[in-house]
């Protein structure tokens, strides 16, 4: 009789305990605050954001995080203005545009992520191991949209290593999204793209990776977060719990091997072997990629808005603070 009565005890105990769990579980998730996050293109540069979804930093700050793909920094700047998103990912450059287009709910950037442009210069495999920017003289390069950041940095890349407008033919013909493709199919001499996309072409043997156009052109708050004006003043523990999660994810990167980032962030590109992963990792870490830091600097925002004015992208320089809230940033 004692014993029927002991694993009735139990059997008790254990189904509080399980209710108890499953009630934590969902009054958990029901007490996370949601937030949908417009990314401006799906890359491995992104590495830090991805770290803090897949480590569980987000949930950590009580944020429930959705991403959404939005490609073009316009309509990832359109989709957090509309209410589709939040929170954007993109260049900074976005809510210059916005602000300067007198936008009375304009979007203000509260976190860096990457310090410079992730790009890079994909080519003739026989200039692979001599490759110089005197290479691209009388060259046709697909750069993207013009006024679009990656093309902008291009082109400044082309002037800080001293080579002149119009000794290259930059091609603005083909959007962001089908440059890759564009080139396979035979325009352009290089092309401009982002990891892991070069490096799978790499390996189809449409060519070679031959120079960062990031280590090129200098550090600049290349990819930001950014919110509209109102959010922000009305969601200010959201953000600055947004903002503790992503610094979670620089500060993994920064400490981790490329294998152990690699492994954290392998189901954002399940088609891509994790040892191949392993190396476009490699690639964004040599190529100094990363803040250390979320906080965003006054001279990196100079420094794109000298990167704007060479390209003739900007009617006037925009004020820092107002644009820029770093009160998030720990």
């Amino acid at each position: 009789m004692k014993k029927i009565y002991y694993y009735v005890v139990l059997i008790f105990v254990v189904f509080i305990a399980l209710l108890a769990v499953i009630y934590n579980r969902y009054n958990k998730e029901d007490n996370q605050k949601k937030i949908t996050v417009a990314e401006v293109t799906h890359s491995v540069f992104y590495a830090p954001f991805y770290a803090s979804l897949h480590n569980g930093y987000f949930e950590e700050e009580g944020l429930d995080v959705d991403v959404i793909l939005t490609s073009g920094a316009d309509k990832v700047a359109s989709a957090v203005l509309s209410g589709d998103a939040q929170i954007g990912l993109s260049g900074l450059e976005a809510t210059l545009y916005v602000y300067e287009n007198n936008a009375k709910d304009y979007l203000v950037s509260f976190s860096s992520l990457t310090k410079r442009d992730g790009q890079f210069l994909f080519g003739d495999c026989a200039l692979k191991d001599n490759f110089t920017v005197e290479d691209l003289k009388g060259k046709s390069v697909l750069a993207g949209r013009k006024g679009g950041m990656p093309s902008m940095v291009f082109e400044y890349a082309l002037y800080k290593n001293n080579v002149n407008k119009g000794e290259v033919m930059v091609d603005n013909s083909v959007d962001f999204a089908s440059l890759s493709g564009a080139y396979i199919g035979g325009q352009g001499d290089f092309v401009n793209l982002f990891e892991p996309t070069a490096f799978m072409l790499e390996k189809q043997g449409y060519g070679c990776t031959l120079a960062s156009l990031g280590l090129m052109s200098g550090e600049v708050p290349y990819t930001v977060f950014h919110t509209k004006k109102s959010f922000l003043d009305n969601n200010k523990e959201t953000i600055k719990a947004f903002t503790k999660a992503i610094q979670k994810g620089l500060t993994f990167v920064k400490n981790s091997s490329n294998e152990e980032i690699a492994n954290v962030i392998k189901s954002e590109f399940p088609d891509i072997k994790i040892e191949d992963l392993v190396e476009v990792v490699s690639r964004y870490k040599n190529a100094d990629s990363w803040w250390e830091k979320t906080y965003i600097s006054e001279e990196a925002y100079n420094n794109l808005l000298d990167l704007m004015e060479y390209n003739e992208a900007l009617t006037k320089r925009l004020p820092f603070n107002t644009l820029v809230d770093n009160s998030f940033n720990g």
